[in-house]
């Protein structure tokens, strides 16, 4: 083991045997992709290729969350604590997660959560269990069910935009793109394996 070890080491020094001092380390300058017209548009489109469901909230965050609630007969929900409280309104019995067992989060027909960020390249949402915004990762791994707010503010362009606003955060990060999925060799997708098998991402603001 150490004897490969030191014959790829060896191998990458001999490499770089003719770099200049001090320009072997230096990273390649980030080139920014073409600008992205209408970022949220093409967010919402990879979403939708993902076969989650996009929600177009407006200011009506609380009545877009509830009607996908019961479009999916969710009725008792999780929430991390700092969600604002009417955000799981209408008949959902909503549960706060405060540390619930694993049985207990199994019970959850579903969870609503806020995102940290979102990447319109990717159709990708990055949940920030750290600051107390999206909960704990069981919290939206474990129901079948998950309602991410996304504010339109929120989505970047790119994923280099998102590693940099997420700077100085605190982790742990999930990124999250479309509902939980996999294939076996014949590529049949089988969806809720890891995660959620119905993703709603509701876009809030104008």
């Amino acid at each position: 083991m150490s004897t490969a070890r030191e014959d790829i080491l060896g191998r990458v020094r001999a490499a770089l045997g003719d770099v200049p001092p001090g320009e072997a380390h230096a990273p390649a300058p980030y080139v920014a992709p073409p600008g992205v017209a209408d970022p949220v548009a093409l967010f919402a489109e990879r979403v939708a290729d993902y076969r989650a469901t996009v929600v177009d909230a407006g200011d009506d965050i609380a009545g877009a969350v509830a009607a996908a609630l019961a479009e999916h007969g969710a009725r008792r929900v999780g929430v991390p604590a700092k969600l604002p409280g009417e955000w799981a309104g209408g008949d959902a019995e909503r549960g706060t997660d405060d540390g619930l067992s694993a049985r207990e989060l199994d019970a959850l027909d579903g969870a609503v959560t806020w995102c940290a960020i979102a990447i319109a390249e990717t159709g990708t949402f990055v949940l920030d269990a750290g600051e107390g915004a999206s909960g704990r990762r069981a919290l939206t791994l474990v129901p079948d069910l998950h309602v991410c707010v996304v504010r339109r503010d929120q989505v970047v362009a790119t994923v280099p935009e998102a590693i940099a606003a997420l700077d100085g955060r605190r982790g742990p990060f999930t990124f999250v793109s479309g509902p939980s999925a996999t294939s076996d060799i014949e590529l049949d997708r089988v969806e809720g394996v890891h995660g959620p098998r119905r993703l709603v991402v509701v876009l809030a603001g104008r």
